[in-house]
Order: structure tokens, then C-alpha cells, then sequence
């Protein structure tokens, strides 16, 4: 018997990268002559990280900048999901959280690709915030792996090839 094949989806980022990151947008953000004197700063506070200037415009410039910092540390903006600007006060804000993990939403949503435009020999499992696709051919599995390579919703991770 053809002993199965497995591998895992998941969608992690590396803290540390994310850390380094917010700190190279802070030393920029500090050392711009466009930024001066527009209360324009980003701070991480355990879950959140926002971004504050005095203009709209100013917060989504500090917003870009981040995003930049990201994609140079190789971690996908679909990792970070930040909310629109808002007044408070006389400065405007940023919200936005790093995502970890498949919710079960978006799981389901895998799960359905995988079950309509995959090889019928593969299987999708839900376990937790992951997922576990099993087949005997690992053909299949690369398949799988090449038609979700541009997922959407998610900056996703194949693991655990075995």
C-alpha cells in the first residue's frame, strides 16, 4: 500500500522581522524632512500597531513606509490589515493588526478551492489554525501548492512537506 503524503498550510510571521521593520519606519519617519513637525509616528503596542500624523494624507504616507520596511523584510502585506483613517482629536490614526493564522472563515474558503479545482485524490483538514492537505501522489500536493500560490485573503506557508 502507497503510504500518504501530506503537507501543511499556515500563515505565520516572523515577530522579529515585524519588530525590525517598525523600528527602521520609526528611524525614517524621524529622519524625513516631509515628516518634520507633522506629529507623524508609529508605534507596536503588544496586538496594534498605530500610526499617527496630523493629516490624512501624513498617516497613509506612514502607513506606506511601513509597508515598505515590510516587504523588504520579506513578510506579504496581506500579513498586516490596517483599518482607515480616522480623526481623533486634531491628529488622525491608523489602526492595524499583523494577522497569524487561518481563521476558520478563510480555512473553509481553502478547503473549497482545493475540493473544486484540485486533484480529486487530495484531502483538506482543518486542525486549529492550520490546515493539512493529504494525498498519495505528491504530485498532487505541488498541484495543490501551485493553484494557491495566489491566494487572496491570506499570506499563506506550506510546511511539513513529507
Amino acid at each position: 500500500m502507497a503510504k500518504e503524503s501530506t503537507f501543511d498550510i499556515v500563515s505565520q510571521v516572523d515577530k522579529q522581522e515585524i519588530n525590525n521593520a517598525l523600528n527602521q519606519a520609526q528611524k525614517e519617519i524621524a529622519q524625513r524632512y516631509d515628516f518634520k513637525g507633522t506629529g507623524a509616528e508609529i508605534e507596536f503596542s503588544g496586538e496594534k500597531i498605530l500610526i499617527k500624523a496630523n493629516s490624512e494624507e501624513r498617516a497613509k504616507a506612514v502607513q506606506d513606509v511601513f509597508g515598505s520596511k515590510l516587504i523588504k523584510r520579506g513578510i506579504s502585506l496581506k500579513s498586516f490589515d490596517a483599518g482607515e483613517p480616522f480623526a481623533s482629536g486634531k491628529e488622525y490614526r491608523i489602526e492595524g493588526v499583523i494577522k497569524e493564522g487561518i481563521d476558520q472563515a478563510t480555512a473553509k474558503k481553502i478547503t473549497k478551492i482545493i475540493r473544486d479545482e484540485g486533484p480529486k485524490s487530495v484531502k483538506a483538514n482543518i486542525q486549529g489554525d492550520e490546515l493539512r492537505v493529504t494525498s498519495k501522489s505528491r504530485d498532487d500536493l505541488q498541484e495543490v501548492i501551485a493553484l494557491l500560490k495566489d491566494f487572496e485573503d491570506a499570506a499563506l506557508q506550506f510546511i511539513n512537506f513529507r
